[in-house]
């Protein structure tokens, strides 16, 4: 699936911190992916154990949890640097210039103080799990082979932090849009036709 944006690019300080942050986020949504492929393999060894073994993979459920975050919140930062989420521009598609930069500074900012607020609450729910003088340094576990909870609980601030970083580089790329009348490191929701054209040609590449 060809992805619905163009992030434009140039020599800029702001666009050399884009491409930076870009590395990261990838390393997270691959680690997504590989997640994703683990509960596969997790799934294929409980069941193969369970059909010819008599033994299914033992705390399978607990390692669903443990692997869940991962696959929920790693590539998000991603996938708003690509532009890729789910997001309502009936009204915001028919702005242009400053308009439209105005519009996406203000609801970054909503966005912004959200995520900051859950990265100080996810956060706090880690730091009740994580003990230092506490078996596996942990104050809580999985209900069936004990694992530690706190790694899981430590994925989503880490997630979110990543994300609020990605949010003050647009907020930078939406006032210099504002000033300048044009900006780069953010996502152009492309048209429809332009969407048609770009799955056009990664088709083209496949075959």
């Amino acid at each position: 699936m060809a992805i619905a944006s163009l992030v434009v690019r140039d020599d800029s300080t702001l666009s050399t911190l884009d491409r930076a942050l870009l590395r990261l986020e990838t390393f997270f949504a691959l680690l997504s992916g590989f997640a994703v492929f683990s509960l596969m393999v997790l799934a294929v060894v409980s069941v193969s154990g369970r059909n010819f073994f008599s033994a299914p993979l033992p705390g399978y459920v607990d390692w669903i949890e443990q692997v869940m975050p991962l696959i929920a919140f790693m590539g998000v930062s991603y996938v708003m640097r690509e532009g890729a989420h789910i997001r309502m521009d009936i009204v915001v598609s028919k702005l242009r210039g400053r308009a439209l930069y105005v519009a996406e500074l203000v609801t970054t900012l909503a966005v912004l103080l959200l995520m900051v607020l859950l990265v100080w609450g996810t956060y706090s729910h880690f730091a009740r799990s994580f003990d230092f003088s506490a078996p596996m340094w942990s104050r809580d576990s999985s209900m069936d082979i004990a694992l530690p909870i706190w790694p899981a609980k430590l994925l989503v601030p880490v997630a979110f932090s990543v994300l609020c970083l990605r949010l003050c580089l647009q907020i930078w790329a939406y006032l210099r849009g504002i000033v300048t009348g044009s900006t780069v490191a953010v996502p152009v929701i492309a048209d429809a036709a332009t969407q048609a054209a770009m799955e056009a040609d990664q088709l083209k590449e496949q075959k």
